[in-house]
């Protein structure tokens, strides 16, 4: 009977652990972040499985491939591209993506290693398209609906140049948008949904920015000269503004200058009359003052004057003569 026992139990014993590593290489996990692909010698078994908890495989045979479900990022390398005008940008993008089918994905891609490559591929040729479709302003300029500030000079100063500006009829969104809708397609094929696209950086090239910087430096000291011009004009206006007005007051003060002296001759004159018109002896003596201010005034050393004899200015001299005559002629 021991015997018996024996031989079932030994065996038993070596079934039992057998089966339960069995069992545990069979079980596996799936978390809620990710999704599984089982395959057998390298063949895809069955439908992938997405949900969440304890499932079973054949063990040893088949393998478990975990892929994952959560949204991924893709950060692409700063490119070097052209625009419209053949203006060098250095572009850094980045995206959004996630596995929408796990079967055509591993089929394809296998790992995320070979996903990320094709992206940089597939996503950096459409960047690189759509930048050369474009030029400066329309991928710098956040959306073409936006309303500049602009600057009035600056405008004038385009316009009396040639050069104008133009309403825009894109803006970097619609380039964004447009990555989108020409890369979406081509990684669907892929098994990968692609969710956003964006710009995360645009650098002008060395060269070009050179040559903004040389072009809003000349635009802003035309701006400072054409300034300096209306200034130096303005300076003269003024000048000849305040020197007119200075005129004006002068002309005006020596105006009331000559009035108040007219005035005060007449005065003077009027009191010099009323003082020698009182009697005849004033008025003669008035007279003779006056005679000897015009002396005063018109003869001196170096004058010559040419008189008739009834010359009013002769008079006295021909009194004075008369008088100086009556004095020395001897008494009878």
């Amino acid at each position: 009977m021991k015997l018996k026992l024996n031989a079932f139990f030994f065996p038993l014993l070596f079934l039992v652990p057998m089966a339960i590593f069995a069992l545990f290489l069979s079980a596996y996990v799936v978390h809620e972040t990710e999704q599984v692909i089982i395959t057998q010698f390298g063949e895809i078994e069955g439908d992938p499985v997405t949900e969440p908890g304890l499932h079973f495989k054949l063990p040893f045979v088949q393998k478990v491939n975990r892929i994952e479900k959560r949204f991924l990022p893709w950060d692409g390398p700063p490119n070097e591209m052209s625009t419209k005008k053949k203006d060098y940008l250095i572009v850094d993008t980045f995206a959004r993506w996630r596995i929408s089918d796990p079967k055509l994905y591993f089929t394809n891609l296998r790992d995320e290693r070979s996903a990320r490559s094709r992206l940089n591929d597939i996503l950096g040729s459409e960047t690189r398209n759509a930048v050369a479709k474009h030029e400066i302003i329309e991928i710098i300029r956040t959306t073409k609906d936006r309303v500049p500030a602009r600057d009035e000079n600056l405008i004038e100063l385009n316009e009396r140049n040639g050069s104008v500006f133009t309403d825009l009829s894109f803006g970097r969104k619609d380039v964004e948008g447009q990555i989108f809708e020409t890369a979406g397609p081509k990684l669907e094929n892929l098994g990968i949904e692609l969710l956003d696209i964006r710009f995360k950086r645009i650098n002008y090239n060395e060269t070009v920015r050179r040559e903004i910087y040389g072009s809003m430096i000349s635009e802003r000291q035309e701006i400072a000269a054409r300034y300096r011009f209306e200034g130096d004009g303005e300076e003269a206006r003024i000048e000849g503004e305040k020197e007119r007005e200075l005129a004006v007051v002068a002309s005006e003060a020596y105006r009331n200058v000559e009035e108040i002296k007219g005035e005060a001759d007449a005065n003077a004159t009027a009191i010099y009359a009323k003082a020698f018109n009182q009697t005849p002896e004033a008025a003669e003596f008035y007279a003779f003052l006056q005679t000897l201010e015009t002396y005063k005034l018109i003869i001196d050393s170096q004058s010559s004057l040419i008189l008739t004899t009834n010359s009013p200015l002769f008079k006295l001299f021909k009194s004075l003569n008369n008088e100086v005559e009556e004095v020395t002629e001897p008494a009878p």
